[in-house]
């Protein structure tokens, strides 16, 4: 069976249409505050106003607690009870910021004084000043102190399996609008509070239906079958540096550009076998090029909270463990770059979503990082003897997390303020003095300019685009100018390392080794995976050349000022079109020519390829246009970027030029189950941006007949051979008990029909992992280099490497001769390839190679000697067929643009 892709991420009853109303929960809110509330989200209004009504306690408003054993409040009561209280009290309002993914309501909850929440645009310009204090006065600094109020932002329930979050918000928001003590009126008139209830509402309800339908039976507290995010799943906190995900969009446009606070927490759960509460600050290693006073900042908040669970009894906390300050560029761990003390608490889940567990003391450990033994320690004073774990007691720790950093923060209002003003002043400062970099290049950095000439310019456009999204200040060339040696033509862009987020612009633009020392290391000397990547060069990923500048610009240049909206993609500037006496050439290094093609195909119009330019001024991969409406192709160069050039060589008469016609292939991407597949995920998303229609094959459909009779090429994202083909269920493990129709697999069976699908003519495309499949099941001629090799022998947690790429290979047409690919990426590690001596060599055909020596770009590598003159990616001829078999991730996260290429190219016609 096959689903159409707009469908096969959601359970069944909510395909096609946003999630459904949730299901009567056990206990129904009760009374005329949830009739009220639901009229309210329905847009209605009432003569009568709210605010002189009494305020509904979480309790009441739902018929639960907030943590209660076996309850869960679903997003659209979330939802109505934030309305409610928006409505009855003047201590809080509730913000849209848009539609989420599948069409839910996406809000942000402003929590002040009512005095405070009349000034907000005050606010808000007051903290821009000392946010970017260039070219302001001592007094307007002053002013911004005396005047302001310290802002913190929290998040809750970005991760929607880690349940205990939202319902956190709720608990939290009731307290802040209804506490009259000393202590909250303090938080209320000095901060500004921020939440995100849920970073991820469409989870929110999906995980909630999910438990709702489970509850009370013997799969009760199993995990969901489906991502819970519908494209990238618990990926969903590695995007604030690209900001793929709209709710990544408006998260970032609130954190990064509009409000930028003081403080950041973001409030998780983590694994149940170890502390019970993790606390900032971060252990080692720490990422630097951050202003050190942030780091202290954590501390501060950290040592604070810390104080206060303890007072209240809560066991089992730690700090300076478990999670590293060197992680992925997700909000938490990219907001110290911002110079906002970004932070993380992670609560034991209970593995049973809202089903309590009991845990015996003999099955707690320590942890690798900063927490090698389950015993008292100055990080770790007071662990917790085990005995029953609720939802209630995660609950209970996040609220007294998220009050206490706010205690902080309205105790020292001035003080926090103050110091956004000398974090963004000293950050400037070191900019303008072209300070070197940590574990990157050698000697001053000024800045960098990305040059107008680009292999593939739009791409770089994109690039731009992530930054704004940032905030970070951009300038263009209004002409052309020299600078260190370089001619630079008008359209270049200038990133100053003078301004305040000089962090983020550090570790997004310039290279970097990850540290391999004793912080990285454990005692007997094995490496410690970093949190994720080793590194997150945002230039390498998008394959956009860079060039550092060690002294600052002398130049024409004014600031870039693309209006932003709210919407996934990048602002275009409309491409140009130019017919020619044989019709347009669209240039095949261009990722979106690939959109433009798939524009036309949709309209019905003849695309051809060049195969061969002969002594044309063409390039291999290049595709035309012969003959097709003025107006269609106007409307695909205003949606794409790309330029439909004058095409004035007649191919066909041109010696040894060759040129094929394209046809459409029929793509499908194997669905599975077990909570999803982020990689199949991430390149559905990519699939739809580029305009490729695919369908999702979940198991039924993996038999030869299907195969044959529906697709032309079959992808299988990066996954473990025994997840593909079908896992042993084990009896043991919390949330393991998965209802029996969800258990995926397409078993020796579904092997065997891949088998015969690429006998038979079909191209089967695996990535990473996923290469097990054909090396195992369909007896390929090829071996992993990696396999066998110990971490001490080659380890690569996530680096750039350099690699030659074969482009007049149809698969990496429109590639430049030299790539950086991205390797080893956590979940799943990268494949090397080599081609044993065999009967018929010339039927495998390495397309990337890695470079002979200096093969580390950026991040850690160990053992180079293992992979040097390897393939990362080759193509094998298998009966009439062909199976591409990429050893990296080519469309990692929706990030890895540079590589994007590999992907659509293995999607569209080959020459015979």
């Amino acid at each position: 069976m096959s689903v159409r892709h707009q469908d096969s991420h959601l359970p069944p009853s909510s395909r096609t249409t946003p999630p459904p109303k949730a299901p009567e929960p056990c206990r129904r809110p009760q009374g005329i505050f949830w009739v009220l509330a639901l009229l309210l989200g329905s847009g209605f209004f009432l003569a009568a106003p709210l605010a002189s009504q009494e305020i509904q306690s979480p309790e009441n408003f739902f018929g639960h607690a907030m943590g209660a054993d076996r309850e869960l409040a679903h997003w659209d009561e979330l939802l109505a009870y934030y309305r409610h209280l928006d409505e009855a009290s003047d201590r809080l309002q509730v913000k849209e910021l848009g539609p989420s993914t599948l069409g839910n309501p996406f809000i942000a909850l402003f929590i002040s004084s009512p005095e405070n929440l009349t000034r907000l645009d005050e606010i808000q310009e007051l903290n821009r000043v000392l946010a970017d204090p260039r070219g302001r006065s001592e007094a307007e600094v002053d002013r911004a102190v005396r005047d302001g109020v310290a802002i913190v932002t929290q998040t809750f329930g970005l991760h929607s399996s880690e349940v205990a979050a939202t319902q956190t918000a709720a608990e939290l928001a009731w307290d802040m609008v209804t506490r009259e003590d000393d202590e909250m009126e303090e938080i209320l008139d000095n901060t500004l509070s921020i939440l995100f209830p849920s970073l991820n509402p469409d989870g929110t309800g999906l995980i909630t239906d999910w438990y709702r339908e489970t509850v009370g039976t013997e799969h009760e507290g199993s995990g969901m079958p489906w991502l819970y995010h519908p494209y990238i799943g618990h990926n969903n906190n590695r995007d604030a540096f690209m900001q793929n995900t709209i709710e990544s969009i408006y998260a970032g446009r609130l954190i990064f550009r509009d409000w930028l606070p003081q403080a950041f927490i973001d409030h998780h759960e983590m694994g149940g076998s170890s502390a019970r509460f993790y606390i900032p600050p971060y252990a080692e290693p720490i990422r630097p090029d951050g202003d050190p006073l942030v780091w202290w900042e954590m501390q501060w908040y950290g040592g604070h909270i810390g104080t206060r669970a303890d007072q209240e009894g809560i066991e089992g906390v730690t700090n300076f463990s478990m999670f590293s300050g060197w992680g992925h560029f997700g909000f938490h761990w990219i907001t110290p770059f911002h110079n906002i003390a970004g932070m993380l608490t992670e609560s034991a889940r209970t593995g049973r979503l809202a089903t309590p567990v009991y845990i015996e003391q003999d099955q707690l450990q320590g942890n690798r990082r900063a927490l090698e033994e389950y015993e008292p320690q100055v990080n770790f004073p007071n662990p917790w003897s085990g005995g029953w774990w609720r939802l209630s007691d995660i609950v209970r720790q996040q609220k007294l997390s998220a009050i206490a950093a706010l205690e902080v923060a309205a105790r020292n209002r001035e003080q926090v303020l103050r110091n956004a003003y000398i974090k963004a002043t000293r950050q400037t400062e070191r900019g303008q003095q072209a300070e070197p970099v940590s574990y990157g290049p050698d000697g001053p950095v000024a800045g960098f300019v990305i040059p107008a000439d680009q292999h593939d310019p739009l791409t770089a456009r994109k690039m731009i685009h992530r930054l704004l999204l940032q905030g970070i200040e951009v300038q263009e060339a209004t002409g052309s100018f020299e600078h260190e040696g370089k001619v630079y033509d008008a359209g270049s862009w200038y990133v100053t390392m003078a301004q305040p987020k000089r962090g983020v612009i550090r570790w997004l633009l310039a290279s970097n080794i990850y540290p391999d020392n004793r912080f990285t290391r454990d005692r007997d000397g094995n490496p410690i995976s970093p949190y994720d990547l080793s590194t997150h060069t945002m230039a390498e990923f998008m394959g956009v050349r860079v060039d550092r500048a060690r002294t600052h610009l002398d130049a024409p240049l004014t600031r870039v000022d693309w209006e932003l909206e709210d919407r996934r993609g990048m602002p275009v500037e409309p491409g140009q079109v130019s017919q020619g006496s044989h019709g347009y050439v669209v240039d095949g290094r261009l990722n979106h020519a690939f959109r433009a093609v798939n524009h036309l195909f949709d309209e019905g119009v003849t695309v051809r390829r060049v195969d061969d330019p002969g002594n044309s001024d063409l390039r291999v991969g290049d595709f035309l246009i012969h003959d097709a409406p003025t107006e269609l192709l106007e409307e695909a160069a205003r949606a794409t970027g790309v330029d439909f050039q004058a095409l004035e060589v007649d191919l066909d008469g041109t010696p040894d030029a060759r040129a094929r016609e394209l046809t459409r292939q029929r793509v499908g991407m194997y669905h599975r189950y077990y909570g999803g597949n982020m990689d199949e995920g991430w390149t559905r998303m990519m699939l739809e941006d580029f305009g490729f229609p695919y369908d999702s094959i979940l198991d039924p459909g993996m038999t030869e007949s299907s195969l044959q009779a529906n697709y032309d090429v079959v992808i299988l994202p990066n996954d473990g051979l025994q997840t593909m083909l079908g896992r042993e269920e084990s009896p043991y493990g919390l949330g393991q008990n998965i209802p029996p129709e969800y258990r995926s697999g397409f078993g020796e069976e579904g092997a065997a029909a891949l088998d015969a699908f690429v006998r038979g003519g079909g191209t089967l495309v695996t990535f990473s992992a996923a290469g097990d499949l054909p090396m195992e099941k369909l007896n390929v001629p090829v071996r992993n280099v990696l396999d066998g090799l110990s971490a001490t022998e080659f380890w690569a947690p996530g680096p750039t490497l350099r690699t030659r790429v074969n482009n007049s290979h149809p698969v990496a047409y429109g590639m430049p001769s030299e790539a950086i690919v991205l390797h080893g990426t956590q979940g799943g590690a990268s494949q090397i390839y080599e081609v044993p001596i065999h009967d018929h060599n010339e039927r495998v055909e390495p397309v990337v190679t890695i470079i002979d020596r200096d093969v580390l770009q950026s991040g850690w590598l160990v053992g180079e000697e293992h992979i040097t003159g390897k393939a990362g990616l080759l193509v094998v001829e298998h009966g009439e067929g062909r199976i591409i078999m990429v050893g990296f991730r080519p469309q990692h996260r929706g990030q890895t643009h540079g590589t994007l290429k590999f992907l659509f190219n293995s999607l569209v016609s080959w020459p015979d």
